[in-house]
């Protein structure tokens, strides 16, 4: 699979680099979250992370004042296995490069996406990048065996907490699986396993001899 970078031109449907933000004391209170023993980790909002100076800095600037939290997702990872959406757009910043397999709200057909329009891109390390809220997306992809990866989500605080209860009225309402998370899955995965909505078709693609 070919990928691209972030800063190529085929990124701009997908997201943009933001410009103008210190990352350093971020990216050394990561590194201080041990790796889970295997696959991956994410909590919405973490103290330590939100403690840094930079939270205020997204919050005041990224997302316009609005109530922010700041989580990490980490771990290893080379696969797709489902993709998810919110109503706004998510903020990364990895402590070492990384790779988001990404698609498009407006590719989905029928409440399916065929994951051969999925492309990938790669992160640098430190930059933060904003995915838009129309951009299909999910665990962050490693480009070190060893190393794993931490990257940084920035959402609307409240988003991937508890599922809220409601009665379904259409066909996107039973996509929602956590607060502000509508998400399609492979039928691989353990997320189609467990009953999330079946969404993506063709390969569960695998970057592991891309990388």
């Amino acid at each position: 699979m070919h990928i691209y970078s972030v800063t190529d031109a085929e990124f701009k449907p997908y997201g943009k680099v933001l410009e103008g933000y210190d990352t350093a004391e971020l990216l050394a209170a990561m590194e201080k979250i041990p790796m889970p023993e295997e696959g991956t980790a994410y909590e919405p909002g973490i103290e330590s992370l939100e403690a840094c100076a930079i939270y205020g800095d997204f919050r005041d600037r990224a997302y316009g004042g609005m109530p922010i939290q700041l989580g990490m997702c980490w771990g290893h990872n080379t696969k797709l296995n489902c993709l998810e959406y919110h109503r706004d757009s998510e903020v990364n910043i990895g402590t070492k490069d990384f790779i988001l397999l990404l698609g498009k709200q407006d590719e989905i057909e029928n409440g399916v996406l065929d994951t051969a329009k999925v492309k990938a891109f790669r992160v640098p390390k430190g930059v933060p990048v904003e995915v838009y809220a129309t951009t299909l997306h999910f665990a962050p992809c490693h480009t070190c065996p060893h190393c794993g990866f931490r990257v940084a989500v920035v959402l609307p605080k409240g988003t991937n907490t508890d599922l809220p209860v409601f009665e379904p009225k259409c066909e996107e309402d039973r996509w929602m699986t956590a607060r502000n998370k509508w998400l399609l899955a492979h039928p691989e995965s353990k997320q189609a396993k467990n009953g999330a909505h079946i969404g993506l078709s063709g390969d569960n693609i695998d970057i592991k001899e891309d990388i």
